[in-house]
């Protein structure tokens, strides 16, 4: 038992801590997908986040161990001011929009603006129900717990690539463009029109 996992132990010692944030219009469904991810919880009912709130997973992803921060930001618009707050050293970015709300998608088409400006292509991008854009598409629902687990796993993927392509860049003295230029992911969120509910700020 002493002898088991001796050099395994040691390659696998490496840890990231990555720090994510979702963005979108307030009502578009940013806590519930956290909530579920998080701590596999779901609320019918919206509460509104007040600025942001802060959560945090530990993944051990193919022997490589992900510390995950997960800042929930508000999306009502006397708070936009404060995203820079929360998004400036982010490693990743989830933009979440209703699909029943034109406006909430063209808030997360801001959002993107402002995050290349910030921060560069080096952020991971996930934007939750877009099909417009025509990337790989993921199936979620936080009420019916579909898809979540994907989004996560696979945006902690890409943040692991990114880390250690910036570490070949910054061992070798160059980068490589190929490699450490990243995609924008489309995640889709089920439709909720026929339910009748969930639209709470839609007229606003």
């Amino acid at each position: 038992m002493a002898a088991a996992g001796g050099g395994g132990a040691a390659a696998a010692g490496r840890a990231y801590s990555f720090k994510v944030v979702l963005l979108g219009e307030g009502c578009v469904g940013k806590t519930s997908l956290v909530l579920r991810y998080c701590e596999n919880k779901f609320n019918d009912k919206h509460i509104t986040t007040l600025q942001a709130s802060f959560l945090t997973k530990k993944l051990n992803i193919g022997g490589k161990r992900v510390n995950l921060a997960i800042w929930d930001t508000a999306g009502q618009e006397r708070f936009h001011a404060l995203g820079p707050i929360y998004y400036r050293d982010s490693n990743g970015a989830i933009l979440v929009y209703d699909i029943t709300d034109e406006d909430s998608f063209q808030k997360v088409k801001n959002w993107v603006k402002e995050l290349r400006k910030m921060l560069g292509n080096e952020i991971c991008l996930c934007i939750v129900y877009a099909e417009s854009v025509g990337a790989k598409h993921y199936h979620t629902s936080a009420k019916q717990n579909k898809g979540i687990e994907e989004l996560f796993l696979d945006l902690c993927k890409r943040m692991i690539e990114t880390a250690q392509v910036d570490e070949r860049a910054k061992g070798n003295g160059s980068s490589q463009p190929g490699t450490a230029r990243r995609g924008v992911q489309i995640i889709d969120d089920e439709p909720q029109m026929q339910s009748g509910g969930g639209g709470c700020c839609s007229s606003g």
